[in-house]
């Protein structure tokens, strides 16, 4: 079943449709996502291009290793457990930070007119 039940239907100027056209492609979403978004009051960002992806899978591939590294001192009784769960919850803050920088919608500062 559909989330959404009302299908709304505008009419747009040309300028308007090239304009919605090329957000949409910036931000690499449908036409309604877009839409949608800027209905709640959000901006979709601009899609990073793929260095970002490459940054974002490198850091993984490091966080991954600490995380095995820490696993393994910790089996063998000589690191301090609480300072590698606190460090990685700081890993994790710290992808969750980029993919709000740089994927997650904008809300927008509504302007008094």
């Amino acid at each position: 079943m559909r989330k959404r039940e009302l299908l709304k239907q505008v009419w747009i100027s040309y300028d308007e449709d090239r304009n919605l056209k090329i957000k949409c492609q910036k931000a690499s979403m449908t036409e309604s996502a877009v839409i949608r978004c800027l209905i709640n009051s959000y901006e979709p960002r601009e899609k990073p291009d793929d260095r970002f992806y490459e940054a974002l899978k490198d850091l993984r591939a490091i966080g991954n290793n600490l995380n095995q590294l820490a696993r393994k001192a910790n089996s063998l009784g000589f690191i301090d457990e609480t300072y590698y769960k606190k460090e990685a919850e700081k890993w994790n803050s710290f992808i969750i930070n980029i993919k709000e920088e740089f994927l997650l919608p904008v809300a927008k500062i509504p302007t008094k007119d």
